[in-house]
């Protein structure tokens, strides 16, 4: 690709700010200083800003936190959206949240720029499985076990089977349940259906990767090398 698309695309500035900063020479490949902007360069080729090295990457894959309050989307006009609790230096990469957590929602959310991983991964033909905890009013019913695993009429549609494991139960009772697929309001309505509504929910792991326990609410980092293996891998 060309020198200049390849610093725009580490967001080192405009292109017209990066037509500068190389035709004052502060660019070098390896020891070649680099005047041309047209001037090709394999995205492993060892760049230099200012003496610094400047490290090509195309995707992006952030763990966060979602907190509550906040709304899994790129732009709102009402509330904070995911987006808006990332620093500046993110913002050239144009990341998008992998699927949805709903406003009240806590827990795991993906987020990246890679389109078709994303895709796959949220594609019910794929099955990858997304494992909630929930605190639900009342007492789940031990035939909820089999109803989730069934599959629910929910009119509209029918959900995959699911798996309920359900850990206390009281007046208010505690469980986790694994989805695999990805419908609007989905876990809460199969909670409903039983007759336990869900009073709060967070997202736990999401297509085989479990969310850090050193993540706060609001906060992210990006996935390991591992990890990105996993999320990457699992569709092939």
């Amino acid at each position: 690709m060309r020198i200049d698309k390849y610093l725009a695309d580490c967001g080192v500035g405009s292109r017209s700010e990066i037509k500068k900063i190389i035709k004052e020479g502060r660019v070098r490949i390896q020891d070649t200083v680099i005047k041309d902007a047209g001037y090709a360069v394999e995205p492993s080729a060892s760049v230099f800003l200012d003496g610094a090295p400047v490290v090509y990457r195309k995707f992006v894959y952030l763990m966060m936190n979602k907190p509550q309050g906040v709304v899994s989307a790129t732009d709102d006009n009402v509330h904070p959206t995911v987006l808006s609790l990332l620093p500046k230096e993110y913002d050239h990469f144009d990341l998008f949240p992998c699927g949805r957590l709903d406003i009240d929602t806590e827990g795991f959310l993906l987020i990246t720029n890679d389109g078709q991983t994303a895709h796959k991964l949220l594609s019910p033909r794929h099955k990858k499985p997304k494992t909630y905890y929930a605190k639900v009013e009342g007492a789940i019913p031990d035939s909820a076990v089999k109803q989730f695993h069934d599959g629910m009429d929910m009119g509209e549609y029918q959900t995959m089977p699911a798996e309920l494991c359900i850990l206390s139960v009281g007046e208010v009772s505690e469980a986790e349940v694994t989805i695999f697929e990805g419908k609007f309001h989905q876990v809460k309505k199969m909670f409903e259906k039983v007759g336990t509504p869900v009073i709060y929910l967070k997202r736990l792991s999401f297509a085989g990767l479990s969310l850090d326990p050193t993540l706060s609410p609001g906060s992210f980092r990006e996935l390991t090398l591992q990890e990105t293996a996993v999320l990457c891998n699992l569709y092939k």
